[in-house]
């Protein structure tokens, strides 16, 4: 392999946020041990690529000449600062590590990647409700972070607290509401909350969203996250069906084309379930929808 190749193939991950750190330490090694390093904004880029993927690979040896390299050329980097600490977790205690990302948090509070790393580690070593205040605080400054949002969200959803996770969510969606993915965790966050008409809505969102740009949607079958979506369908809609009345939290009306609703989500799911290899996976599809 050469430095040439390896350089483009590390670039390209860079590119398309590909961690892929097996592939990344073989061709970031060949390229440190040449000593034909890339210069530049490229080579620190690299650098920085090379230190996580050995961090995750337990090669801390070359993680510790990576560091090196940019806190010589960054000396008060907060980038450099972050990275000394996600080093730092792999071989210092818990209590060390939240020290350190304290500390480098009362020399500049809007450390974004501090923050987030601080309530990281909270959260991996069960402080969740420490990990929750910290969350909270860190969205006072920074609220126009989904990603914090979405990890807020989870924290609730993991305990339990749909409702709460709905808000959560509710502030992704506005953050990003192109994004069909949180749409459909607030729909299934909103079933699992009991609050069908809400969920069958945002499914409904969600599947819109997907088959929008095709021209057909009905004559291929759907695509991984729109069968997921399909399938939330069907799920409210069933239920939605046999029920004399429908509770909603939030008030959300149950559609008048109900039965066509599900009748539709019947044929989306079953479109999935094409071909002679999936024919057993269709009769059991089809006996579990039978049974409604």
């Amino acid at each position: 392999m050469s430095v040439s190749s390896a350089l483009q193939k590390l670039a390209s991950y860079r590119v398309n946020n590909n961690r892929a750190s097996q592939e990344v330490f073989k061709r970031g090694s060949i390229i440190l041990k040449s000593g034909t390093s890339p210069r530049g904004e490229e080579g620190w880029a690299f650098l920085e690529q090379l230190a996580l993927a050995a961090i995750d690979l337990d090669r801390l040896d070359v993680a510790d000449v990576c560091i090196k390299q940019l806190a010589d050329k960054f000396p008060e980097s907060p980038r450099v600062d972050v990275l000394t600490g996600i080093r730092m977790e792999a071989s210092e205690s818990p209590e060390t590590v939240l020290e350190y990302y304290q500390t480098l948090l009362q020399a500049d509070s809007t450390n974004a990647a501090a923050w987030k790393r601080r309530i990281s580690v909270l959260r991996n070593t069960g402080r969740i409700e420490k990990a929750t205040e910290d969350l909270i605080q860190y969205l006072d400054t920074f609220y126009s972070d989904p990603e914090a949002w979405l990890e807020l969200a989870d924290i609730y959803i993991t305990n339990r607290q749909y409702t709460s996770g709905l808000q959560a969510l509710s502030h992704a969606l506005i953050l990003n509401p192109q994004n069909p993915f949180t749409f459909v965790q607030f729909a299934e966050t909103a079933y699992t909350a009991g609050d069908l008409p809400l969920s069958l809505k945002m499914y409904l969102v969600a599947v819109d969203m997907i088959e929008r740009d095709i021209d057909s949607p009905d004559s291929r079958p759907p695509s991984s996250l729109a069968f997921r979506a399909w399938w939330g369908v069907k799920l409210c809609s069933r239920h939605l069906v046999d029920s004399a009345s429908a509770s909603s939290p939030s008030n959300t009306a149950v559609p008048k084309n109900l039965k066509a609703v599900d009748e539709l989500a019947t044929e989306r799911v079953l479109s999935a379930y094409k071909g002679e290899k999936l024919a057993e996976q269709r009769k059991l599809v089809e006996k579990w929808i039978s049974l409604n």
